[in-house]
């Protein structure tokens, strides 16, 4: 299988997180993808031009990152970080949907950045700005939660993956003055897959 990510982008380090956390390394080759230039290469393979893109064995691709995320956690039949949603759990799609939803904000606001000055938006850059701290406000109150302290799953890997695109794209760090979302953080990013994925500077900015 081959999976394509940019080296920084949010949705792809959770792919290429739960590679390293269900051992796929032999089986899954992570490929960097050339996106957001003109005639790419990689648009033959994904015409949307988005990341992560999984190619199955057998040729079929799969885009968007909980898709993929629920394929890889599968492959060895033991799947431990998608929970299910049924009657009785409904507190995993809750919590997941605010991580993503502070994701999908981050990263307009990171790709607004990347424009040129004259084409930005500061409707739009305030708009997510507001919306991502009132996510950060959410978070440290929702952070105790049990899902978010127990075994790894979607909702931690969208998080963190949020929380540390928002300081690499210079967004600014959203645990500051929330020592609860701050502690949960700084835990999350001790774990081998996560520092291995982190996007490159987040490190030395975040110490």
């Amino acid at each position: 299988m081959k999976l394509y990510v940019t080296p920084t982008s949010p949705y792809a380090r959770i792919a290429r997180a739960i590679v390293l956390e269900k051992r796929l390394a032999d089986r899954v080759e992570v490929i960097n993808a050339i996106t957001r230039k003109v005639e790419s290469p990689y648009y033959a393979i994904n015409p949307s031009g988005r990341v992560p893109y999984l190619v199955r064995d057998d040729g079929v691709g799969i885009e968007d990152s909980r898709l993929i995320a629920s394929y890889l956690d599968s492959l060895d039949g033991i799947p431990s970080i998608i929970e299910p949603l049924d009657l009785e759990n409904w507190e995993s799609g809750r919590l997941e949907t605010y991580a993503r939803s502070m994701v999908d904000g981050i990263s307009v606001w990171v790709r607004e950045m990347r424009r040129p000055e004259n084409e930005r938006s500061p409707t739009m850059q305030a708009h997510e700005a507001s919306r991502a701290g009132r996510l950060a406000d959410f978070w440290e109150i929702e952070i105790t939660a049990p899902l978010m302290n127990g075994p790894l799953n979607l909702s931690q890997l969208f998080l963190i993956s949020g929380l540390d695109f928002a300081a690499y794209g210079r967004m600014g760090d959203f645990t500051n003055g929330r020592p609860q979302l701050a502690k949960w953080a700084a835990r999350m990013r001790q774990r081998p897959s996560l520092a291995a994925t982190t996007p490159m500077s987040v490190t030395k900015r975040l110490a």
